[in-house]
């Protein structure tokens, strides 16, 4: 029986991706390709990361290329060694390309890109697994939208309708006279320690953001010098002060 050559409807769910091996050939390439046509390529870290927030970073840098995927195959085309090095310099790079780090390869002068990224923090709701960075405590009595976060006077009670759903996440409450009570001083989260989906949905429902975005530029390669200048990151001067 002849095929048939009416046309059909092919789901994206079921589309076939490239394989691994090209879409690594294809970030090498790329990589190699921005370390010849930009004069400064910059190594960059990324605390509690965020595709919204590093939308953003894209858009300022609209003239310059971000690199955000395998770091062995980033740090293999800039060169691991002086012998191997797509550029000379290059290679002292590699040592900065592990863990949650991306690339920025620019033609801006290196004091706007470090001036950007020092400034450069978004505060977001906390995300299951991350670690509290203080501690949250709902106080006892009339269980008001904010948790305590704000004065009484300028805050609402709690919806009685959300009691069920504020139990069911660990908090010990109930209804009085269609209020939503806590008996004693309930704590959401404690500082240094892990958070679970829970907690996360507490303190989302109270408002309360515990996460940063943030960017922190490790070093940086300029053409001119054909050398890496390593960056302090801000949170080990802040300890050193």
């Amino acid at each position: 029986m002849p095929k048939s050559k009416r046309n059909r409807i092919i789901h994206t769910s079921v589309v076939q991706k490239k394989p691994a091996k090209e879409r690594s050939e294809a970030l090498f390439s790329a990589v190699q390709a921005a370390a010849d046509e930009y004069a400064h390529i910059f190594v960059f870290g990324v605390e509690n990361m965020r595709n919204t927030y590093l939308k953003d970073v894209r858009q300022h840098f609209s003239d310059s290329h971000i690199f955000y995927g395998k770091t062995k195959v980033m740090a293999k085309a800039l060169g691991s060694s002086v012998e191997d090095e797509h550029a000379p310099g290059l290679s002292k790079l590699s040592k900065y390309l592990a863990g949650n780090v991306g690339l920025l390869c620019t033609n801006r002068a290196p004091e706007e890109v470090l001036e950007f990224f020092e400034g450069f923090i978004e505060v977001d709701f906390a995300r299951a697994g991350v670690t509290a960075t203080r501690t949250f405590t709902i106080p006892a009595g009339i269980v008001h939208s904010r948790g305590g976060e704000v004065a009484v006077e300028d805050d609402v009670p709690l919806p009685h309708s959300l009691e069920v759903m504020v139990r069911k996440w660990g908090m010990p409450t109930r209804l009085e006279k269609g209020k939503v009570m806590l008996d004693q001083d309930f704590k959401v989260c404690q500082e240094g320690k892990e958070l679970n989906s829970h907690q996360t949905a507490l303190l989302k429902l109270f408002g309360v953001a515990l996460s940063e975005f943030k960017v922190d530029v490790h070093a940086y390669w300029s053409a001119a010098t054909q050398d890496v200048k390593e960056v302090e990151s801000k949170d080990s001067d802040a300890m050193e002060a």
